[in-house]
């Protein structure tokens, strides 16, 4: 785990091993309070966000907001602590948001680009529908 400048917590470190655990995923406040729920460990909603804007501050997580209407999301950032270039697509149904790196959609990135004089950014950009797996259960 990555060591961090700062007062650390049991807390802290367990939401962040949670983030560290779940790669290359945008992760709720709720998913990390349910995870900590079952594993017997309470954590109230205020005290995950005040770690986790610790967490942020420090540049060991990223935090993405993606719309109004929806809670932000964190992703845990490698040592590298860059996040890769991809879209995200976001079902309707679940809220599960995938990590899509895709050369079509990048195509479509160069297009506008090149033809409209637009610039995508990609942590921004969500593409909404129902995922597979929803679709089936829905059949």
């Amino acid at each position: 785990m990555k060591q961090n400048s700062g007062y650390k917590t049991r807390q802290k470190e367990k939401i962040l091993q949670y983030l560290i655990d779940h790669p290359s995923q945008h992760i709720t406040v709720q998913d990390i309070s349910r995870h900590l729920s079952e594993d017997g460990f309470s954590v109230g909603t205020a005290t995950i966000y005040r770690q986790l804007d610790q967490l942020v501050s420090d540049g060991t997580i990223r935090k993405y907001t993606i719309d109004n209407r929806t809670g932000a999301c964190y992703e845990y950032l490698p040592d590298t602590k860059e996040c890769h270039r991809h879209f995200h697509l976001k079902c309707m149904q679940c809220e599960t948001l995938y990590h899509v790196t895709c050369e079509q959609l990048s195509q479509l990135e160069t297009h506008i680009l090149e033809h409209h004089g637009f610039q995508i950014d990609q942590s921004k950009t969500v593409l909404y529908g129902v995922c597979q797996s929803c679709r089936e259960k829905i059949k």
